[in-house]
């Protein structure tokens, strides 16, 4: 079996990141991780990689005179790694349309909330204020629209009475570490693709 190869792109401690990780560590999983790239420099998840023998960088969007430049030596660092599937974990940049047309079918993001819902930011905050019932993740292709992409898999949590951002937070976690992997494998086993 030929496994791709998966590069991860991570703004911080990258836990979906490590769920990532740790899924590619069996033998019968259908993608290795083989880089991990952030646009912070000071990102945990970078020494998180490094630890798993993991090639890492990266690139401040800062350094760089436009966000097509940035996003073009983005794609030059994934083409050295010859990567097949990009993953986004808590990658906290929006991607310019060029990048994303780039990798189409082939970049997947974890969103904390039930797409269509709360696409963007404050998710958790946002299902509370609602009076939400259920929340929860979804994984899904990454296209040029916020969070518009096709959905791969989802899961729902119940919204707890008394519940805060931080503990909802905290249980939608659980399951984006659970599906994040289980997307991954359906993709890198050609099981699914977008549509």
């Amino acid at each position: 079996m030929s496994r791709k190869r998966v590069a991860i792109l991570i703004s911080g401690r990258g836990s979906n990141m490590s769920a990532l990780i740790e899924a590619a560590k069996a033998p019968d999983y259908p993608a290795e991780v083989v880089g991990v790239l952030s646009n912070r420099a000071a990102a945990q998840g970078l020494e998180i990689a490094a630890a798993h023998g993991i090639a890492t960088a990266s690139l401040a969007q800062s350094k760089f005179p436009s966000r097509d430049m940035f996003e073009d030596i983005m794609t030059q660092m994934l083409e050295s790694w010859d990567v097949d599937i990009v993953c986004l974990a808590g990658f906290m940049r929006i991607l310019g349309e060029d990048f994303v047309n780039r990798w189409a079918g082939t970049m997947i993001n974890i969103h904390p909330s039930l797409l269509p819902l709360y696409k963007g930011l404050h998710t958790h905050e946002r299902a509370l204020a609602d009076g939400a019932k259920v929340h929860g993740c979804t994984v899904h292709f990454v296209t040029p629209g916020l969070d518009e992409g096709s959905p791969i898999l989802q899961a729902e949590v119940p919204v707890l009475p008394g519940d805060t951002p931080e503990t909802l937070s905290a249980r939608v976690l659980v399951e984006e570490h659970r599906i994040y992997p289980e997307a991954l494998r359906l993709l890198a086993s050609a099981e699914i693709r977008a549509h």
